[in-house]
């Protein structure tokens, strides 16, 4: 592929853009100001979907390869390419087994094994059996078929002429799903494996919110909405914000087998979106999660993830900007690669979008083999993935019905998070997509939509930004001040 140079305007427009949204954070609140994004679909935060191809980058990406590099970084390089060779044969044995799957009822009972946490950890996924009874979830799937039926002429979604990703938020079904109690105590057990290393870090472990996402419903046969391998959370912001930057300080030193992903001190100063992308996320979402609403085979149009140790991926995708093939990059030997110093280069990354792998610019994964498909869900059933997962989207769907799941991740309460939840609320009363997401007057106009009025548990109410927060018990001081903080952000 050839890839074009950045003009000299294109440079300057990434510029003004990339000061306006550091100068969004503050360094004592750590809180991001929300631009405001252009209507689109889940295929604007792709640039193989939007049919863009990669770029070389400003001169400035030169400088900042320079200053983080470092000449021990070539021996952990070396290291990584020898721990990953392992991995991959693993991964592409096993497959699924991979993948650790969790009862719910243990989860309720309070006896998941330590070995299985471990596993959790280790891979970065978990699936959730049986937290939603299957008549539930597929009421919600019945419900979604309706709420579609009855606002036919104003639905949009990917693709528009035959849509499989539904641009919706504010059903009543998603809501309910989202306000499940069995849903929160999954999310408060993940959560829960988070943990700080600073007792003032301002952040609740213990107080999941809500995030609204979208519906997926995809048609047998669907070919359309076949999202290649990436990492979500935005791309180049990885190397270039300095409180990102700041999570993979030991992969950075040289020292990748001491990073730790399930470390949340250092996430809270990180600018996760300094472009304002379409779909990117700027809150702090520890997991992205799917409920699932139909019956879902394996490679039945659901989810791929890579579940191999999450250091190591990680470890290899921060460092391969620095290194780049002598030849042929499908060689993967480390003695067929070298300094990549003089060079923009960010593999697989682009202002304003999510960092993308493929053979060509990760080769070392072997994607083909070792990008794994979820193992079989029943309806209600949850699937949880680490924001820091390689996963993709199965190319086709080969099921012979539709397959069907509801976005929710696990979100902490956070300062941040708060600012992001208050101006949710104020969309979720009007009909209107997040601010994370694309514009326009979404479902402000659809017949029977949810009425947050009707949501009438405290525990949901809370969840959904509704109603203040309460103050757990044992709370950490970091713990006590994001929840004061953040009622004050919702509430004063």
């Amino acid at each position: 592929m050839i890839r074009p140079k950045v003009s000299a305007d294109m440079s300057k427009q990434m510029n003004r853009l990339y000061k306006g949204h550091v100068q969004g954070l503050s360094a004592s609140a750590r809180v991001l100001k929300y631009s405001h994004k252009d209507t689109g679909s889940i295929a604007s935060a792709f640039n193989n979907f939007s049919g863009n191809e990669d770029v070389v980058l400003p001169s400035r990406f030169v400088d900042l390869k320079k200053d983080l590099f470092k000449e021990s970084l070539a021996e952990t390089w070396r290291d990584v390419l020898a721990s990953l060779k392992l991995a991959v044969e693993e991964v592409s044995e096993k497959g699924a087994d991979m993948i650790p799957r969790v009862d719910f009822n243990q989860i309720k009972d309070g006896r998941v094994d330590d070995s299985l946490v471990e596993r959790i950890k280790r891979t970065g996924t978990c699936v959730i059996e049986g937290g939603v009874p299957l008549n539930q979830a597929l009421r919600w799937e019945k419900s979604i078929l309706e709420y579609v039926d009855a606002n036919e002429d104003k639905v949009k979604g990917f693709p528009q002429n035959d849509i499989q990703v539904y641009e919706f938020y504010n059903s009543i079904a998603q809501t309910e799903a989202r306000a499940h109690p069995n849903l929160m105590a999954s999310q408060k057990f993940l959560l829960g494996l988070l943990h700080s290393t600073d007792s003032q870090s301002e952040i609740s472990l213990q107080t999941p919110i809500s995030y609204f996402d979208r519906v997926q419903h995809r048609k047998p046969d669907d070919e359309s909405f076949a999202l290649g391998p990436h990492i979500d959370g935005g791309s180049l912001e990885r190397w270039e914000d300095p409180g990102y930057r700041s999570c993979w300080k030991y992969i950075l030193d040289g020292n990748w087998r001491k990073h730790d992903p399930f470390d949340v001190t250092p996430r809270l100063s990180a600018n996760f979106d300094l472009y304002g992308a379409i779909g990117g996320c700027s809150v702090y979402r520890p997991y992205q999660g799917l409920t699932a609403i139909t019956p879902i085979k394996s490679h039945e149009g659901t989810l791929r993830v890579l579940p191999i140790d999450l250091r190591l991926t990680t470890a290899y995708t921060i460092l391969r900007p620095f290194f780049t093939a002598k030849q042929d990059p499908q060689n993967l030997d480390f003695d067929n690669w070298k300094l990549d110093l003089d060079q923009s280069r960010f593999p697989g990354c682009a202002p304003a979008s999510t960092l993308e792998m493929s053979e060509t610019s990760h080769p070392h994964l072997q994607l083909s083999r070792t990008v794994t498909s979820l193992p079989d869900l029943k309806p209600g059933d949850q699937f949880y993935w680490h924001s820091d997962v390689i996963h993709a989207v199965n190319a086709k769907h080969n099921g012979d019905r539709d397959s069907g799941v509801f976005f929710i991740p696990a979100v902490p309460l956070t300062v941040n998070n708060a600012h992001y939840l208050k101006d949710q609320v104020q969309t979720f009363k009007k009909g209107l997509p997040g601010k994370d997401f694309p514009q326009g007057e979404g479902e402000s106009r659809f017949v029977g939509r949810m009425d947050p009025n009707d949501v009438l548990s405290k525990s949901s109410r809370q969840m959904l930004g509704l109603e203040r927060f309460t103050m757990p018990d044992q709370a950490t001081p970091g713990e006590k001040s994001a929840i004061e903080k953040s009622n004050n952000v919702l509430f004063e």
